[in-house]
């Protein structure tokens, strides 16, 4: 379930080193020394990589007031853009915390596809809408003004080098190089958020199975070619092409050439490369462009087995890497970011049981599973060459039913996630709760989704129930109770004769009456920590 948004809105298989339960000490740093006798801490959290995940997740870190360093290798950003909008479910996220205006105006489109297959999203119970043309870089720079107005302290051109789990257990040093030489940073919790080749996730020696990549495949933004829009899916002799204008002269093109083995990069391709693969396939000689960014990308799928290991976790790219198919990976990326934030912070503020972190795992996991699944179907799909015709056209056939439709749209927009959140059989349960406009008691206008601004936990009163208000109010620390009416609710809503619901900070429904148990004691403690 979700907002309704219309038009345009405002708004090789690694090997584990050895002890990493101890220390973590890549094999280049061997030699360096962790720091003896200091107490302090330099931040609660440290996050490792300013992609949207981290910056996300430091966002949502700062809003709970917990101190957060994030660094990050590169000295400045790179202005790519692999990913160009998001989905709905994201668009949803943004919306809750009140970061839509940064985007400006902003093109929604229900149109999506599965494997090159068009899908229509608004066969979905209600209108979903993602957002087209919002390229990457432009995302990160909102995420980042928002972490840093925030607080949180962003620091460039800063390289992990080891990790250590200090004697204490209490405590997560980390070896950096920056610009003023090599130095010590301790944290109470370490998140990785560096991407598909994560130092962390190495260094701290996280499983990570899967399968690895069988193919290179090129991404390029190029100006000053006329070339002909190909839809993502289109298979030419000899592989898969893909190109769409971006406005400005500047063209993004996407080259598979099939049998083109996977190739361990240290750097961009060189534009002549790209070009000359795009010739073979399509013939059009497009060298004389100028290419505005170009990136080499394969088809891995590998995901960790925990993502946690004791204080140090992982989210994003970094715990699962997988074909870019739909722009799935930064979606999912920030929606693994926006789950980890309120339970992080709550550990940290005392407030909930470390025990709370283990439901990042069991929420997110499978989550990254499926994500793993439909990325590597779709690349079947429109990577393979004429002997998967038959599913294509199958595929095609099934997709004009609707039950089909929904299932595909559900999934590649994340808008399926439903999370096992306790008892009850109500059919939002552990779903996002959908945007709902509401009247408070003294009269004010407000929404489900702008009472999520500040991350916190909301115990919606919708019959002025003071048993309720009362039983809930020695959990004001941590969530807000709002007495209000909806101001306006089919008779078909799914939320229609709801007398009460409690929403998680991450907009996720934990208890809903009277569907649920008759208090919200339970629901209350486990997501929030003992009454205080």
């Amino acid at each position: 379930m979700c907002s309704t948004y219309r038009g345009t809105v405002q708004v090789p298989p690694e090997t584990p080193l050895q002890r990493p339960d101890r220390l973590f000490r890549l094999p280049f740093t061997q030699g360096l020394h962790q720091p003896k006798g200091e107490t302090h801490m330099d931040a609660s959290v440290i996050v490792v990589g300013a992609g949207p995940a981290g910056l996300m997740l430091a966002g949502e870190l700062r809003l709970a007031g917990v101190d957060v360093i994030v660094l990050e290798r590169l000295p400045q950003r790179t202005g790519e853009s692999r990913g160009l909008g998001f989905t709905a479910r994201t668009m949803e996220v943004f919306d809750q915390r009140g970061l839509l205006p940064g985007f400006g105006q902003i093109e929604t489109s229900t149109l999506g596809h599965f494997g090159g297959q068009p899908v229509d999203f608004a066969v979905l119970d209600g209108a979903h809408y993602g957002v087209k043309g919002v390229p990457q870089s432009m995302t990160e720079t909102v995420l980042e003004q928002w972490a840093t107005t925030l607080g949180a302290d962003i620091r460039r051109g800063h390289e992990v080098l080891a990790l250590a789990d200090d004697a204490d257990g209490d405590t997560v040093t980390v070896t950096v190089a920056g610009p003023e030489g090599t130095h010590h940073l301790r944290a109470g919790y370490l998140v990785g958020c560096d991407g598909g080749r994560s130092t962390v996730r190495k260094a701290a020696g996280f499983d990570f199975p899967g399968t690895a990549p069988t193919r290179e495949m090129f991404l390029a933004d190029v100006r000053g070619c006329d070339i002909t829009p190909r839809p993502i899916g289109e298979t030419v002799a000899g592989g898969m092409v893909m190109s769409a204008p971006l406005g400005d002269g500047v063209d993004r093109i996407i080259v598979c050439e099939r049998g083109a083995p996977p190739r361990r990069r240290t750097e961009p391709p060189a534009f002549a490369e790209v070009a000359a693969g795009w010739q073979r396939l399509t013939g059009q000689d497009i060298s004389h462009g100028t290419p505005v960014w170009v990136s080499a990308f394969g088809d891995p799928a590998r995901q960790v087995t925990s993502y946690r290991r004791g204080r140090v976790l992982l989210a994003g790219d970094s715990a699962h890497v997988h074909l870019p198919a739909g722009g799935q990976g930064m979606n999912t990326s920030i929606q693994d970011a926006v789950n980890l934030g309120w339970k992080l912070a709550a550990v940290l503020r005392g407030t909930a049981p470390t025990s709370l972190l283990d439901t990042y795992h069991t929420e997110r996991h499978p989550v990254g599973r499926r994500l793993l699944m439909n990325t590597q179907a779709q690349g079947m799909l429109f990577l393979s060459g004429d002997e998967m015709q038959p599913v294509r056209d199958v595929l095609a056939e099934l997709i004009r039913y609707d039950v089909v439709s929904r299932h595909l749209a559900g999934m590649v927009s994340g808008l399926e996630i439903r999370y096992d959140v306790g008892p009850g059989d109500h059919p939002l349960l552990g779903l996002r709760m959908p945007h709902l406009e509401l009247i408070t008691a003294d009269g004010q206008k407000t929404s489900t989704t702008r009472l999520l601004h500040p991350a916190r936990g909301v115990l919606l009163d919708l019959a002025d129930d003071a048993d309720l208000r009362r039983a809930a109010a020695p959990w004001a620390h941590a969530v807000d109770v709002v007495t209000a009416t909806p101001h306006a609710l089919a008779p078909t809503s799914p939320l229609a004769g709801t007398t009460a619901v409690l929403l998680r900070p991450d907009g996720h429904l934990a208890w809903i009456h009277p569907a649920g148990p008759a208090a919200p004691t339970d629901a209350l403690t486990r997501w929030f920590g003992p009454a205080r």
